[in-house]
């Protein structure tokens, strides 16, 4: 039913690219790589935790630059209760969400309780993964620095196991894409909903929605709930996808800009910008990794020569570039030249 009332939102036009690009979606796994599968899952990945932040920020105006929390958090306590207890994740994602959205409540408990917001509010998220970071940092218990791993045999990684999360990588790329629609369409419904517009509200003017009865520390602590609640989901799949899992990398102040750097550049507040944005970056990521290697085989840069941060300087300037001359995104612009989408729902 979500998917069909999203569908009502697009234009004859739109809808015709959108079962294109599902068309493409179904059948890669059938004539790509490996390489282009698993790049395509880590790109569904950061469309759902995108749409997660995209929730906070574009529906409810809450800055968060800790997003990592919810997934680490989630991540590492599915991994634990699979490791350790032997508890599957389809049973340990409850436990796992739970411990996400508490963090997310706390979060907003503290910030909203105590007026912090905008950019004050992001740092307290910033915050909260740090020392949420620091503290995994000395648990022995789940690996401290020296990480967490879960055990993958050869058959595990042929067959199609959903209830441990073990099988063939298109298993994980197929769930993500399920996992991706199924954000898309909860978000759109939450958007459409009475929910959704005191959450507009909320973000274009918090002062006239309270003075019209919103009661603003309940919907924004809604707006984080939800979020943490997505972003805790994705966790458990980005655990046992990894099948490792590392403070600095999960938790760290870089994973964080990842996941917001998509909706910056689709376009925040829309439905169909984080998806774009992942779609955008990850690739492009990707690709540069792949062209300096390159360089390096062939002989055009020393092979010894440092260029860590070539790729991120090149991303940087890409995203800085289209901020500038797109401040509202691509998919927004995209649209008005295509009319994908009816205007009210845009």
């Amino acid at each position: 039913m979500m998917g069909f009332n999203m569908l009502a939102d697009l234009t004859n036009k739109g809808r015709i690219g959108l079962l294109l690009f599902l068309a493409i979606l179904i059948s890669l796994p059938f004539w790509s790589s490996s390489y282009i599968i698993s790049v395509a899952t880590i790109t569904l990945y950061l469309a759902i935790l995108g749409q997660s932040w995209n929730l906070m920020l574009g529906f409810a105006g809450l800055l968060s630059l800790g997003h990592a929390l919810f997934v680490g958090v989630s991540a590492y306590l599915a991994a634990y209760l699979f490791s350790v207890l032997g508890l599957p994740p389809v049973i340990g994602i409850f436990p796992a969400v739970l411990l996400a959205i508490l963090m997310g409540m706390l979060i907003g408990y503290l910030g909203f309780r105590f007026s912090i917001g905008g950019v004050y509010f992001a740092l307290l998220t910033i915050a909260f993964a740090e020392l949420v970071r620091i503290s995994v940092d000395h648990m022995a218990v789940i690996g401290g620095t020296e990480g967490l791993f879960l055990q993958v045999s050869e058959g595990d990684r042929k067959g199609v196991d959903l209830i441990n999360l073990r099988g063939h990588p298109w298993m994980f790329y197929y769930l993500a894409m399920v996992l991706a629609f199924l954000t898309l369409a909860g978000c759109r419904s939450l958007l459409k909903s009475k929910l959704g517009y005191y959450w507009q509200a909320i973000r274009d003017d918090q002062d006239a929605a309270q003075a019209l009865g919103i009661n603003v520390f309940r919907y924004k602590m809604y707006a984080v709930i939800y979020s943490s609640g997505i972003a805790g989901v994705a966790g458990v799949f980005y655990a046992f996808y990894q099948n490792s899992l590392f403070p600095e990398s999960v938790f760290g102040i870089e994973r964080s800009i990842e996941v917001s750097l998509g909706p910056i550049v689709g376009g925040v507040g829309s439905l169909f910008g984080p998806v774009l944005g992942a779609f955008i970056l990850t690739p492009l990521g990707e690709g540069l990794t792949e062209l300096i290697d390159f360089l390096k085989s062939s002989g055009i840069i020393d092979p010894k020569s440092k260029l860590n941060g070539l790729k991120l300087l090149i991303w940087g300037l890409v995203v800085a570039l289209i901020v500038l001359f797109k401040p509202r995104g691509i998919w927004p612009w995209l649209n008005d030249k295509l009319g994908f989408c009816r205007k009210e729902s845009d």
